[in-house]
């Protein structure tokens, strides 16, 4: 993920860049909003999609799930439905070890 865990400012982020920001195609992401009703983007005029930091996030639960913890989507949709805000919190503290990681590799890098 290329977005350090905090995404910058941006009230609405298109389908393109939530693609970008978790390195899966644009259909996944349609294919993840259809299955998980935690994700709710906006549309626009043009039917556009248009996802907040809160769809960001939930996005977030669901990679890790998806990708890192190798759920299915029934799985990861049962995981969410029983116990989301333990995994919200496995996720949180994932990231920051991360980059805490990320942080002494750059240390010992300088040194």
């Amino acid at each position: 993920m290329s977005l350090n865990n905090k995404p910058t400012q941006k009230l609405f982020y298109k389908i393109s860049e939530v693609a970008e920001i978790f390195d899966i195609n644009i259909s996944a992401v349609r294919f993840w909003e259809k299955e998980f009703d935690i994700l709710k983007p906006k549309k626009n005029k043009k039917g556009n999609r248009l996802f907040t930091h809160k769809d960001i996030e939930n996005i977030k639960i669901i990679h890790y799930l998806l990708k890192e913890q190798g759920f299915t989507v029934e799985g990861a949709k049962k995981k969410l439905k029983e116990n989301k805000l333990d995994t919200i919190d496995n996720v949180q503290i994932i990231n920051h070890l991360k980059e805490i990681k990320r942080f002494l590799s750059k240390l010992k890098e300088e040194l």
